[in-house]
């Protein structure tokens, strides 16, 4: 499954899974350095960080906003 960190409210990490649903997990069981935009794969409990993940949603993003933006 994959995980987005939708924010970090407190020592808590609010996750969106697959897309589909949140789901609150403490920050103690996350990877260390955790942040706002870092995808992780995996299951609770064993999350993996997947920076080429991270890379693509930001030029995604990025080239969404350059359009939009696009005069």
């Amino acid at each position: 499954m994959q995980a987005i960190v939708d924010r970090i409210e407190g020592d808590m990490a609010v996750l969106e899974i697959d897309g589909e649903r949140f789901i609150d997990v403490p920050l103690n069981e996350m990877p260390e350095g955790c942040a706002q935009g870092d995808v992780f794969e995996g299951e609770p409990g064993c999350w993996r960080k997947d920076d080429d993940a991270k890379a693509e949603r930001l030029r995604i993003n990025s080239s969404l906003m350059a359009k939009l933006f696009k005069d």
